[in-house]
């Protein structure tokens, strides 16, 4: 290989040439020589290795220890806190088409412009070589990946989050079959944070299976192996005829059966996806992203192509997150990021207790009252603060978390957030509807987050911001996915936040009969009643889970309220979700079906029964 023995001594390069790929060291050997670190260390699958990049983390001061055993925290420059959107693109050549709505750059341009900026970005400092593998090991799921970081806070966070892939790539047998990363936080300041957020870069290269991310540290901008390789996978997904999904993967389990169905989740931000995959008494295979394919046996089976959690710590406390509060607060491997520390003991926002006046915090040495450079107050703990943990470390870890046949899924559900329309759980009248239905899922603001209450922003299948295939194409995909298969999941949808005069209608804790309902449909063992959005639980069965699950009484009155149709506030919904689609290119005629089939079923229901809001005991 044509790079420096003094950055890559004859230790690591042996560790390189023992995978056996000229693929591996082409790239190891271009992003070294173009990024010119002072120092490569080519990391394996063994413990000494792990353990050399955890100790690397304090060492260069990315991360300090905490209080308690295995706890440490990492801090993110002031304006590195979040996925930057902007400068986050899809890089496409002439003639290829996506969504509008997707931000892309000309290829060419991207990978001279981040190249440019690559240009001696790591002297000084030491690159980690890395090998991953997205879904578990030796299985039809795996996706090797490749990444080269100077972070190792990013090396380290990945070695919780994802599954170590060294021994895996010796498997590819020379085949260039894998994902690879080039990551570089780029010149720092004196509390080690990028400097030139200005110049901050996320670049996808489809053509390649590649991407390249500088002057970032955040996870969201940093891990390529998170919400950059779904951008890859989605992408691979198309052309091999399975899905990528921005779903939760969770089990099911109704008290007294002797049984586990599981089911995935798509929830756009806020709407309840980690609070409906972390429910009492039920298992959690993965909170985020699933590979789903077909099995011989013609059912849909999903694994998750991680192995932990980068979950968002704001408002977890132990009366609504018992499992993850106290998983938060006892001894094992955990990186807490943007949280305040004082005593070195971590602290954010509505954990369920008092929060210090004073502290260490992602601002730098912090006291109440300190403003920002624009005169903005800054709080106790970023509102995007996190938690890097493994789901084994979980109490509710499903035993299949990393089984390499995946699970069966039995049901897809869509949870949207709206205060006035949806009721709190239906069912799909078939599959193709239900994939009509995830493609019109909706987010409504709150005022507490943007002062304008009530605006809804179209998220099909909660995972527009990550589609590189065109909307018509990947909806298009969905509807072969579940005609290919012999027994289609039962799609389901919810929404946790309906309203009468400003209160919610539902307790937060509610879900899990909606939940158990799933669960009994899947298995036949309740009837539901037809209306013109779907199948609606009827009245007796619900009060009987309530029973059950709560031993609280469910009135004939709350099941009204929450359970009749809206028709006009339907229609309204329909209107929306039509003039958003005609900005979109080759929607197929499935799509605008469903939704003129509907938009008739509301309006003959409400000349029939003559009334704007039916109740479901009209249906019945």
């Amino acid at each position: 290989m044509n790079i420096d023995k003094t950055i890559l001594d004859e230790a690591n390069l042996k560790k390189l040439n023992e995978l056996n790929n000229p693929y591996v060291l082409e790239v190891v050997e271009k992003y070294v020589n173009i990024c010119r670190p002072m120092k490569a260390t080519v990391i394996t699958d063994s413990k000494e290795d792990i353990d050399y990049v955890k100790e690397l983390a304090l060492k260069n001061k990315e991360e300090s220890r905490l209080a308690i055993e295995g706890h440490t925290v990492h801090f993110d420059g002031y304006y590195d806190q979040a996925r930057d959107k902007a400068n986050t693109k899809v890089l496409v050549s002439k003639g290829m088409k996506l969504s509008k709505v997707i931000n892309t750059g000309d290829r060419d341009e991207g990978l001279r412009e981040v190249h440019e900026l690559m240009e001696g970005i790591m002297e000084g400092k030491e690159v980690l070589i890395r090998f991953f593998c997205l879904g578990p090991l030796d299985s039809r799921f795996s996706i090797s990946a490749l990444q080269l970081t100077d972070s190792a806070y990013v090396a380290h966070s990945e070695d919780i989050l994802y599954r170590t892939g060294y021994e895996q790539f010796k498997k590819l047998n020379g085949m260039s079959e894998f994902f690879y990363f080039v990551h570089s936080a780029g010149k720092l300041d004196e509390r080690g944070n990028s400097i030139n957020v200005d110049k901050r870069r996320i670049y996808m290269d489809l053509e390649q299976d590649r991407v390249f991310t500088v002057n970032n540290q955040y996870a969201g901008n940093s891990l390529g192996l998170k919400k950059l390789a779904l951008r890859l996978a989605i992408s691979k997904a198309h052309k091999e005829d399975w899905l990528c999904e921005h779903m939760f993967i969770m089990g099911a389990k109704p008290e007294g059966k002797n049984r586990i169905t599981y089911f995935t989740g798509a929830y756009p931000s806020a709407c309840g996806k980690t609070s409906t995959a972390m429910i009492p008494g039920q298992t959690i295979v993965g909170d985020d992203i699933a590979y789903i394919k077909p099995g011989k046996d013609g059912k849909a089976y999903a694994v998750n192509i991680e192995q932990g959690i980068f979950g968002i710590i704001t408002d977890v406390n132990p009366v609504d997150d018992p499992v993850i509060y106290k998983t938060l607060i006892t001894p094992r491997e955990l990186i807490f990021s943007n949280v305040i520390v004082k005593d070195d003991a971590p602290y954010w926002l509505n954990m369920g207790k008092e929060l210090p006046d004073e502290g260490r915090n992602y601002s730098g040495e912090w006291k109440l009252g300190n403003k920002d450079k624009d005169g903005n107050e800054i709080k106790h703990a970023h509102k995007n603060a996190r938690y890097t943990i493994r789901i084994s470390e979980l109490d509710n870890a499903d035993p299949k978390a990393d089984d390499a046949q995946g699970v069966a899924i039995e049901g897809f559900i869509y949870g949207g957030r709206d205060s006035d329309t949806c009721v709190p759980v239906y069912q799909s009248l078939g599959w193709s509807q239900g994939v009509f239905i995830g493609a019109c899922l909706e987010s409504e603001t709150t005022a507490a987050t943007l002062g304008k209450e009530g605006v809804r922003k179209l998220s099909p299948m909660a995972n527009m911001d990550f589609l590189t295939v065109p909307l018509g194409t990947y909806i298009q995909n969905h509807l072969k996915f579940g005609e290919d298969l012999d027994k289609e999941p039962l799609v389901f949808a919810t929404n946790y936040f309906l309203k009468e005069e400003g209160k919610f209608l539902n307790e937060k804790v509610d879900k899990k009969v909606w939940l158990i309902w799933m669960e009994g449909r899947v298995h036949k063992e309740y009837e539901a009643i037809e209306t013109p959005i779907g199948y609606i639980p009827k009245y007796g069965d619900i009060k009987a889970l309530f029973k059950q699950i709560f031993d609280r009484d469910y009135t004939k009155e709350d099941y009204e309220k929450q359970f009749s149709i809206r028709v006009e506030k339907w229609l309204d919904k329909m209107d929306r979700i039509e003039e958003i689609y005609k900005a979109e290119e080759e929607i197929p005629d499935v799509f605008h079906n469903h939704l003129e089939q509907q938009r008739k079923r509301l309006e003959e229901a409400k000349e029939k029964f003559g009334k704007e809001e039916i109740s479901p005991f009209d249906f019945e």
